[in-house]
């Protein structure tokens, strides 16, 4: 019985240092999946800004530019920075196309670029 509890003495706070050990990489996986639900959120914004810069622009009389109208109907934190935000518009005929293109922020320390998200829409013109 002696040398029972002299090994369970001995291995005892083994658990806890392994697990301190692993806390660094359960923290970067969730990193990484916050990081991908702000990616998917922001294309879901572009998307967003590009209907109603093309739905702007296809009326006769509009009461904003196309870029003032994606700008308004996006999130401001992802439109603040101008470098960062950008409306492309087309169009000719009886339809308009417009283009957002927003950068993705990064929420991982030390990883600042994960490219942009583009999405596009076309409106028929009144």
């Amino acid at each position: 019985m002696k040398e029972i509890t002299g090994i369970r003495r001995r291995d005892r706070g083994q658990v806890a240092v392994e697990y301190l050990g692993f806390i660094p990489l359960l923290l970067l996986v969730g990193l990484f999946a916050i990081q991908l639900g702000v990616a998917a959120y922001t294309a879901n914004q572009a998307g967003t800004g590009a209907r109603a810069a093309a739905r702007m622009a296809s009326f006769d009389n509009p009461d904003m530019t196309a870029r003032q109208a994606a700008q308004g109907s996006m999130s401001e934190w992802l439109t603040d920075a101008e470098d960062e935000f950008d409306v492309i518009g087309s169009g000719g005929g009886d339809e308009v196309t417009y283009t957002v293109r927003v950068k993705v922020p990064s929420v991982v320390p030390g990883i600042d670029d994960w490219g942009w998200a583009e999405r596009s829409s076309t409106m028929p013109v009144d």
